[in-house]
Parts: structure tokens; sequence; C-alpha cells
């Protein structure tokens, strides 16, 4: 099967290309970028393999939230991709895939959302693959939702900006924080494939963004 995967939620862009088993990828710090290199990226990408966009399975991508201006990046390149090679789409979560790359069984991903506000979720890994312990969601880190018992992994931008936060509002529950670490395409393509595999994909009309937050800028009044 091959599966073309992207993310152009934060600040960073990577594509991966999984194909017959193996996987391959590119990344780069973009900045604002995305919309300028991704397509290049992603012809590199499949040239290596010699293959073309006729000879994908599936299209995936980091579907939020994140970057409201990098979401609806992916999802259009998604959508526009699919669409050319008549191929169903997968959207993944980014908060997910973060769990994914940590290398943990009980993770705690966040985001930094901007405007004093992460992007939350927790997740832990059984024999079936993960389970949601707490759904993505978008809050002040020193309110973040609570953690039942320890050993959990931290990850993610929101460490770097909030970590003295978040470490008091789950002291004693974190094994160790991971940081830099960012939603990325080779993680979008594991968690995927399974679901390509069951035939779960969807048309590339139906793939959306996951946003959490509906509110993007702060009124004059709100600002400080």
């Amino acid at each position: 099967m091959n599966i073309l995967a992207f993310d152009t939620s934060t600040e960073y862009c990577s594509v991966a290309l999984l194909h017959d088993g193996k996987l391959t990828f590119r990344e780069v710090f973009a900045g604002q970028k995305h919309s300028e290199l991704i397509l290049a990226m992603i012809d590199a990408l499949l040239a290596a393999s010699n293959l073309e966009l006729a000879h994908l399975d599936g299209v995936a991508f980091g579907a939020g939230p994140g970057s409201f201006t990098g979401l609806r990046i992916a999802c259009g390149v998604a959508q526009g991709l699919a669409f050319g090679a008549g191929v169903p789409v997968v959207p993944v979560g980014t908060l997910l895939s973060m769990a994914e790359g940590a290398g943990a069984a009980k993770v705690v991903a966040c985001l930094d959302a901007r405007m004093g506000e992460i992007y939350h979720a927790a997740y832990q890994r059984d024999g079936t693959g993960w389970s949601e312990t707490v759904a993505p969601n978008v809050c002040k880190a020193y309110a973040a939702p609570e953690l039942e018992g320890g050993n959990w992994v931290g990850c993610g931008s929101g460490f770097e900006v909030y970590g003295n936060e978040l470490a008091t509002r789950y002291r004693g529950q974190l094994a160790r924080v991971e940081t830099p670490a960012f939603p990325h395409a080779r993680n979008v393509a594991k968690l995927a494939l399974p679901v390509f595999v069951a035939g779960r994909g969807v048309p590339a009309e139906q793939a959306l963004p996951f946003y959490v937050r509906d509110k993007v800028a702060r009124k004059m009044h709100e600002q400080p």
C-alpha cells in the first residue's frame, strides 16, 4: 500500500511516504511558507521512490488542532491530490500523531495555541492501539484537565512555552518531558495505515480540519 502523508499544523512542514512497507520522509522549518514548500516536497518524495500520484492508495494529513492557516493548507492539498488520484483521505489528529512519536505508553501532548492557551490531549496505548484519555481541547496551561496516575510523558511546544505551569499542574505525574516535539508526517502515515487497510478512508470532499477552537483572535477590548 502506498500512502502519502503530510503535516503543516505548526511552523514545521513534513511529508512522508509509506511505500511497500518502507517509510521515507522530509521535513523543514517552514515558518509561514508551507504553501510555497509543500507541493515541491511531495513531488521530490514521490520522485525519489519512482512513484506518481496515480500509484497512491490514499492520502493522509494532520487535521488539527494547530495553526488555522496550516490546517487549511493541509486539508486543501489533501483534497486536491485525492481528487486527482481518485483515492480516499484519512484526517489524523495532530496531538495523536505526537503521542505516536513520543515512544511511550502514556502521553500528554500539548501544543502552544497562542493567546495564552494550549491545545491539549492525553492518550494511552493498549493492545489494539491508542485510547483517548482526555479528548483534544483548548485550555489555559494552569487549568489543564486532570490526569489519572503517573508515568505520563509530556511532549510538544506547550511544554516549552508553559513548562512551569504544566509541571505544577501535573506535579509527580510526569516521568519526563520531550521537547522539542511537533506533529510529524511519518506518524500521520503510521496512524493512517490501519484506517486505510480497514477501508475507512473518506472521500476527498469529506476530509475536513479539526480546529478545536473557533475563535482565532482577540477583539480590541480583550487584548492586554
